[in-house]
């Protein structure tokens, strides 16, 4: 009797634990096009929400700080071109952007600090993606210059799924080493069901070089999200409060195609 009810008390703890677990939060920046060819639509429609993406659960993005693309070195401020939208089921916000001439364009975001209770601090999370325009591919490792971000070393757009992507952290200029990288999928139609909770976020840490590795196992829209403290704290109710940095990369990849 005593074993049966041992058992049943690991039971609960376990159940217990895994249904409190917190999920990876994302800021999401999603175009519509990464590869904007000669015969594509050059409007490319940019989404900005703030997610749990595989789980499809949304949390309200108040209207961002900064939001912008830089290309050929040049920054552009979208910010006033912001639509009002809803991204499952919460506010969200989205611009159509005409692309005019070759280039890379990276889109990015800097929101509002997110008080997030659950994990008693404040969330920023500096987002961006990064697109090619009619065959030029010239500066998508080129930093935008936000206090922390993902320059990739692996070309972020032209990817199969199953290639290996890397990306070095910064956190004001600088390589981050060790930083956690979270890794989630975006289960935008809700297809995809992880086998256990473990596998909703991926998780990686960078080498001594601020560099991650992530091997990506299926086609679609991936975030990599690289954690770090701020050095200040912020002011909650009078009390003072950690705050998470995050380096948002969004990168898309797609099945391999044959006649």
């Amino acid at each position: 009797m005593m074993k049966k009810v041992f058992f049943l008390g690991v039971m609960v703890f376990v159940l217990a634990s895994f249904g409190n677990m917190a999920f990876a939060h994302f800021g999401m920046v999603i175009p519509s096009d990464t590869m904007v060819m000669q015969r594509d639509n050059r409007v490319v429609r940019v989404v900005a929400s703030f997610s749990h993406p595989f789980e499809g659960n949304g949390m309200e993005l108040v209207k961002p700080v900064k939001f912008g693309v830089l290309s050929r070195g040049k920054k552009q401020d979208l910010l006033t071109q912001l639509k009002g939208i809803k991204v499952f089921g919460h506010k969200a916000w989205e611009l159509n952007y005409r692309v005019k001439r070759p280039g890379v364009y990276a889109f990015y975001l800097e929101p509002k600090p997110y008080w997030e209770p659950a994990e008693d601090k404040y969330i920023i999370h500096y987002t961006k993606t990064i697109i090619s325009a009619f065959g030029d591919e010239e500066g998508w490792d080129e930093p935008v210059g936000l206090k922390t971000e993902i320059i990739p070393l692996t070309r972020p757009f032209g990817l199969y799924a199953g290639n290996v992507f890397q990306g070095v952290i910064l956190l004001n200029g600088k390589p981050a080493p060790h930083t956690e990288v979270e890794v989630e999928y975006y289960n935008k139609d809700h297809r995809t069901i992880a086998p256990t909770d473990y596998m909703v976020t991926q998780v990686v840490k960078a080498d001594g070089n601020g560099v991650f590795t992530y091997g990506v196992p299926h086609a679609g829209w991936w975030g990599f999200a690289a954690l770090n403290a701020a050095s200040s704290k912020m002011k909650h109710n009078g009390e003072e409060k950690e705050v998470e940095l995050g380096a948002v990369l969004w990168v898309r990849f797609l099945d391999w195609q044959e006649k």
